[in-house]
């Protein structure tokens, strides 16, 4: 494995009972670098965040993360490596029951023996970051969804970690908030120096902070590139994508029998 890579994956595959779903993947992940898996929903992309975390084991083929190989590790060693992972998920997933505070304490009190004075230090230090000191003793039920987002985003990074995954920041959001939670992105990667894989849909807002990019279709990666390159492309798939267009590769309908035969089969 290259140490310019903090993640490197090699001829992955993997398959839910019989269905296959990720079709001999590769990708590197270089640290230090915020790269973006995109592709139409049900392609793979958060299937590869849950293998890259190891929720998912792979099939066939190898996922190293910092050296690694994750189908390696035992239940203690996949928690420690864990620990040093954070995850924003679609829509935050706030503990409901929890405050502001608590929410961002509780990988801190999970992972950590630190006394509490200093638990309270990093809680706001993190909160800060994102702009929400002032709204720690709220309850999540009383966060807009861009703030709830960004507690997310804290809760995510309260352990400096050396990976952080994103699964569709964007969704939802306001165009204030996106490019809020866009800048957030960007500015926190670099501040921790560490390496961020990015699911999202938000083609626009991603070509402003990432560093690379790979699309995916139907399990397999058709197209990878700089945003620079992706935005140059020729290539149908990435045309039609990056422009939203309707004519394309891509089709919005999902496979099955034409339309006017199951009108006809439903008459008959």
């Amino acid at each position: 494995m290259s140490a310019e890579n903090l993640v490197e994956i090699s001829d992955l595959n993997f398959t839910y009972d019989k269905r296959p779903i990720l079709k001999g993947i590769n990708m590197r992940i270089p640290r230090g670098k915020i790269v973006a898996i995109m592709g139409l929903s049900g392609c793979g992309k958060t299937t590869t965040l849950r293998l890259i975390g190891g929720a998912l084991k792979a099939t066939t083929g190898s996922i190293k993360v910092a050296g690694q190989e994750m189908s390696d590790l035992d239940q203690d060693g996949l928690y420690r490596m864990r620990r040093k992972m954070g995850m924003l998920f679609q829509f935050g997933a706030l503990f409901t029951d929890l405050s502001v505070y608590e929410n961002v304490a509780f990988q801190m009190r999970e992972h950590t023996d630190l006394p509490e004075s200093m638990v309270r230090d990093l809680v706001m230090m993190k909160l800060h970051a994102v702009g929400l000191v002032g709204a720690h003793n709220l309850m999540p039920s009383e966060l807009s969804g861009g703030m709830a987002r960004r507690v997310a985003l804290a809760r995510a990074i309260s352990l400096d970690p050396m990976l952080i995954m994103y699964d569709e920041p964007f969704a939802g959001l306001d165009p204030i908030s996106l490019s809020v939670i866009g800048n957030l992105l960007r500015r926190l990667n670099d501040a921790l120096g560490a390496t961020t894989v990015l699911v999202t849909h938000d083609i626009q807002e991603s070509l402003k902070i990432v560093d690379y990019i790979y699309f995916m279709s139907d399990g397999v990666v058709v197209a990878e590139g700089t945003a620079d390159e992706i935005k140059a492309s020729n290539l149908p798939f990435v045309h039609q994508f990056v422009w939203g267009e309707i004519d394309g590769p891509m089709t919005f309908h999902y496979p099955g029998a034409p339309y006017r035969k199951d009108l006809m089969l439903e008459a008959s």
